[in-house]
Order: structure tokens, then sequence, then C-alpha cells
């Protein structure tokens, strides 16, 4: 059996962490929440939640792998045998996700080599996007050097390859988003938009806030899919626990809001404050921004950066997605990382291209009315994450009790939110995923 191996320093560690939980949620879909329930008040409670709701999540995810030193399906196992199903539930999430999310990541390599090119104003014809995600040839040839360089990447191992890859994408992920953030500003009309984007509207409250603010912070968190549990155990056991968490919760914030400083004041001087084209969904990066960096003073050098922002995020999410399948089947079979990465990758490109050719050959193929990669993404996201954190909420807070994470946490610093955490994990989260769950089948959000 390979070596257990794992993170030389706790910086690399929160990088690394932070990384996954910075993805394509965090670029797109925090803005477009944040305009459409309310800008300034949805921000707020988002942060709110960060510090209770998802720190909870995250430590308890994080103390469990790092306890046990091992991926999802034998920390569960370990932890209580009558929950292994659920270590199998959570391994199940990042296979369903890593190949349409490369699917997601190749059109972001398409826009990039569309600017790179010096050919941004291509993206802005009529019906570009569409056409582009329709076709056969394209998207899967995207989609493969997508999951190519990721594949190297995890290849690498996790010192040489995820940590190290990690400590210059995230510093450079910030850098690029504050320069972004900062030139949107200087847009006519984009003030009024920071002022939405900021100031918080109290008539604008209300329960569907949280919920989407809830969700957001769940899924951009990289919770209850077994990544936080196999980081986790790369964690070095006097590296402190809670420290770690909420510098994992400032990145992953931090990018969140800045994104939101980028798209939402420029997509409001754009749209001459109409709220509406900030609402577009998955539509907003690929069809909305198009628009409005060609009409931006060097918009061809924004969009590039842009784009270049995302990949970047994109990739440090993938590379957590095939890492945590890599770690599953490692302590599961004792194979080697490489072939084990092979295997992996021929996987995940042969699964995805159903996805990709969803939008175009294959268009008429539907699983319960959602496209095949909105099938997969429903699936995940909608009902097994949430299905996952409740029942692991259920076994650290009533089964083997929250002092189980307690002492973890404890055995390399202290745990200042510890009283906290016990309300969280027994009373507030199981709660809260319930809200989730429930809301997101019946289509509340």
């Amino acid at each position: 059996m390979e070596k257990k191996s794992g993170f030389s320093s706790r910086l690399g560690f929160v990088l690394a962490a932070a990384g996954s939980a910075v993805g394509l949620g965090n670029i797109w879909r925090f803005p477009y929440l944040a305009a459409k329930y309310g800008g300034g008040i949805f921000l707020l409670v988002y942060i709110i939640l960060a510090v209770t709701f998802g720190f909870s999540l995250m430590i308890t995810e994080i103390a469990m792998g790092r306890k046990t030193g091992k991926s999802c399906i034998v920390t569960y196992q370990k932890i209580d045998k009558r929950f292994s199903f659920l270590g199998y539930l959570a391994s199940l999430v990042p296979i369903i996700i890593f190949p349409y999310y490369c699917v997601i990541g190749g059109w972001v390599v398409k826009f990039l080599q569309v600017y790179v090119s010096g050919q941004g104003h291509i993206a802005t014809e009529e019906g570009y996007f569409g056409n582009f995600i329709s076709s056969s040839g394209g998207p899967i040839i995207c989609l493969a050097v997508f999951l190519i360089i990721t594949s190297v990447v995890v290849m690498l191992g996790v010192e040489k390859g995820i940590e190290n890859i990690s400590k210059i994408l995230m510093p450079v992920l910030i850098l690029m988003s504050i320069g972004t953030a900062a030139y949107s500003l200087t847009i006519d009309g984009a003030l009024e938009g920071l002022k939405y984007y900021l100031m918080p509207n109290f008539s604008e409250f209300s329960i569907k806030t949280i919920v989407a603010a809830m969700g957001q912070l769940f899924y951009s968190m990289s919770l209850a899919m077994g990544i936080m549990v196999t980081y986790g155990s790369y964690m070095k056991k006097d590296d402190d626990l809670e420290k770690s968490v909420r510098n994992i919760e400032v990145f992953d914030t931090l990018i969140a809001f800045l994104s939101g400083m980028m798209i939402v004041p420029a997509v409001f001087a754009f749209s001459g404050g109409d709220q509406a084209a900030l609402q577009k969904g998955p539509t907003l990066m690929f069809v909305t921004l198009p628009h409005v960096f060609d009409t931006m003073k060097n918009g061809h050098i924004f969009g590039f950066v842009f784009f270049l922002l995302v990949l970047f995020a994109a990739l440090t999410s993938a590379i957590s997605l095939m890492e945590t399948i890599v770690s599953i089947i490692m302590d599961k079979f004792g194979f080697k990382r490489l072939h084990i990465c092979i295997g992996v990758m021929i996987f995940a490109f042969l699964i995805a291209i159903p996805s990709s050719l969803g939008f175009g050959v294959l268009s008429g193929v539907t699983i319960f009315g959602y496209s095949i990669l909105d099938f997969f993404d429903f699936i995940s996201n909608n009902i097994l994450m949430p299905i996952v954190a409740l029942v692991t909420a259920i076994l650290i807070g009533f089964v083997v009790k929250p002092e189980y994470i307690s002492e973890e946490v404890e055995s390399s610093g202290s745990f200042k939110a510890k009283k906290m955490f016990g309300v969280m994990i027994k009373y507030v989260v199981p709660v809260c995923m319930i809200i989730i769950l429930v809301s997101s089948i019946v289509g509340y959000v």
C-alpha cells in the first residue's frame, strides 16, 4: 500500500482547503444570488451564517478526517459502524460532481482562449454561448484540456501537487480578484451598484434570503462531499484546527465578496441599474459579462483576467474533487496513486461526455425533465449533500456527542467556539439541512 501523504504546513493545508472551497460557485453563483435576494442584506446574512453554521460543519468534517487519518468511507466506519453507509453516500457526491464540473471547466477554458486570442468581441455575438455548448467536438476537447490539467496536479500528490499549486494559485487568485474588483468600480455608474451590494436594506429581508444564503454557503464551502474529511486526514496533528478553519472561511468569504464587487457594480452600470440583468444564473458569466467587457475601456484585458481568475478557481475545486475520489480508492484498495489517477481521469472523461452532449445531440434526452448535466447537479447538490450533512450532524450531535470533535480540536489548540459548536451541530445544523433539503425538492428558492 502506498504511504499516506500529507500537507507539509498549516499554510499549505489552509490554502489547499480554501482552494477547494473557492470555485465556480463563488464567482458566478454568489453575485447573482446577492443581487436576487437584496444585495447588502444577503451579504450580511451570509457572513453571519459563515461564522456559525458553516464553521460548525467544516470543523466537524476536518476534525473527523484528522482524527481517523482516513478518507470518508473508512472515517465513518471508524466513528460508528452503523453509519458506514454514510461514508459511501458522501463518496458518491464527488464521483457524480467531478465529471460534469469538468464540462463547465471546459467552457471556461474556451472563453479564456477567446480572450487570449484577442477575439473577446465574438463572445458577444447573438447565441455564441448556446451555439458553442450545443456543438459536439469543441466542448469535449475543452473539457479534456481542463481534466488533463487537473489530473496532472493530483498525480503529483498532496505536497508536490496540490499544496504547491495551491500556494501559487490562491494568492494570485486573491490579488487578481482585488485588482479586477477595483477596476470594476471605475466604470461610470458602478458606484450605485456598489451601494446596492454593500448597504443592507432590511425591507428586502425574508426567509428566502436566509435559505438562499444558507444554501450558497453550504455548496460553496465544499461540505458533505468527503473533501474536507479527506483534506483533514492530510493535516498535521499539531496544527491549530480552529484557527485553520477560521482562515479557510476568511479566504472563501473574501473571494465570494470580491466576486460580487467585480460583477454586481459592473453589470449594474452596464444595465443602467436593472437588477434583472444580474439574476441570470450561469448565463451571467458566459453571456452577460462578455457584453459588459465589450463596453469597457480595455475590456478585452478585463475579460482575459476575469476568465483566467475563473479558471484558477475552477481548477482548485476540481483538484479537490479528484483528490477525494483518489484518496477513497487508495484507502479502500491500496492501489498506487498514478494508476488510480489515470483510471479516474478516463472514467471522468467518459461520464462527462453525455453531460456535454446533453446541450447538443443529446438535448432530447432528459431525466425527470432535467438535462443530463442539470440532473447530476440536482441529485448531488440538492439531495445527496443535504442528506449527508443532516445524518453527519445527527451522528456527531447525538450518537458520539460533540465531545468527539471537541477533543480532536483541543488536542492541537484552544476551542473558543466550543459551546456554540455544540448547539449548532446538535440543533441548528439539522434544522438548516432539513430546510435546504425541503426547499430544494419543492423548488422554494
